[in-house]
């Protein structure tokens, strides 16, 4: 339940230049996150677009990695970091396109959970993208100068 809380609250923030993952996930709308699995649908806005309408293709690695990160979330509960991404893109999706995320925890390998993002038109069903994420737990502490 903390996983779709912390999403649902990310999709609320209004988009900011500063925070490109508020950006990206503002107005995403989740149906359900729980036992390794998220589903979500997301509306397309105009500011997540190229200049023939099409959604940006680092606004949807965004989208699959924040939605990934909470699919571990909804069984280990803790948030881990992505350390590897690979995304094939099927077909685009344009402003004003509703479209489907899909993300389901795969395998756990030691310290590492691979999860598979699936996005779909949602009327079509016709696959946009899919991403495959190995994500870790990161303890790195945020370096402070010393300047």
């Amino acid at each position: 339940m903390a996983a779709k809380k912390w999403l649902e609250s990310l999709s609320r923030i209004k988009p900011t230049l500063g925070r490109f993952s508020s950006v990206s996930l503002s107005g995403i709308h989740v149906i359900s996150a729980d036992h390794g699995r998220v589903l979500c649908s997301f509306c397309i806005p105009a500011y997540l677009t190229d200049a023939e309408g099409y959604w940006q293709t680092g606004a949807i690695a965004t989208v699959m990695d924040v939605v990934g990160a909470v699919a571990i979330m909804s069984t280990e509960d803790t948030l881990k970091v992505t350390t590897d991404l690979a995304i094939s893109f099927f077909s685009q999706a344009k402003f004003q396109e509703e479209v489907e995320i899909e993300a389901e925890t795969i395998e756990q390998k030691g310290k590492l959970t691979m999860v598979v993002v699936h996005i779909r038109k949602k009327g079509s069903k016709h696959l946009v993208a899919v991403g495959r994420l190995w994500m870790a737990f990161s303890s790195a502490r945020p370096f402070e100068s010393k300047l």
